[in-house]
């Protein structure tokens, strides 16, 4: 889909895309940008009527959910398919601005909340957007919807869905052998990883890196742990 360049206020909001991804180091084209701008502007609009995320001042919605889920391109863009599940993906972050990043990439949405798959799949329209996929419903062994990603899904990710251990156990199921699950974190990121190695459950999974970045206006720290599927 091409999306028609807008001048004014957008202006002003593809300058802050602009800054902040190349600050992120990333390369993303003006089509994707542009995506990107009418993405914040319909979540501004929907955000007036159903509660999507926190009321902010536009720099800090790019940056606080816009630019985080950028930083986990370098890990996904490169997925085999059925490439990424996002879990609990609300308003669409990170799963949504992947997808948008990385066209080619696969992605799957899931969120049980009906207001908010709404709004997903009334953006997977007006972006034009192919191959991706929104499920209302919940991450559950027993989930008949999900029968098919059992053992498929090479990638998920969950952004402050629940803890380490809990996504762990409800991921097993979907991840393939070798297959990564993906969590952003914040300041806590040491903390949960330590109640995650206290807990008996550890099970399939092993922790194989923490990347430590930072939000690129603020500079608040954050990190992406990388679990394994043995």
């Amino acid at each position: 889909m091409h999306v028609r360049p807008r001048s004014g206020p957008m202006t002003k909001t593809s300058d802050l895309f602009r800054k902040g991804i190349r600050k992120l180091s990333l390369d993303l084209g003006d089509q994707a940008i542009e995506q990107l701008c009418l993405y914040l502007a319909e979540l501004q609009k929907w955000n007036r009527r159903i509660n999507l995320v926190a009321k902010a001042p536009e720099e800090v919605l790019i940056e606080k959910h816009f630019l985080d889920s950028l930083t986990l391109v370098p890990q996904v863009k490169n997925s085999p398919p059925p490439g990424l599940m996002d879990v609990g993906s609300g308003a669409g972050f990170p799963g949504m601005v992947l997808k948008i990043a990385c066209p080619d990439l696969k992605v799957t949405l899931v969120e049980p909340r009906q207001k908010r798959v709404s709004f997903l799949r009334h953006l997977i329209r007006t972006l034009g957007l192919m191959e991706i996929e929104v499920l209302e419903t919940r991450l559950e062994n027993n989930n008949e919807e999900l029968v098919k990603w059992h053992n498929s899904t090479p990638i998920l990710a969950s952004r402050a869905f629940t803890s380490i251990s809990l996504f762990l156990e409800l991921a097993e199921p979907f991840c393939t052998d070798g297959g990564q699950v993906i969590f952003m974190k914040g300041r806590k990121a040491e903390e949960e990883i330590a109640e995650w190695q206290k807990s008996s459950a550890t099970g399939h999974f092993r922790l194989n890196k923490i990347i430590e970045t930072a939000l690129p206006f603020t500079n608040t720290p954050r990190k992406l742990l990388l679990f394994n599927k043995r």
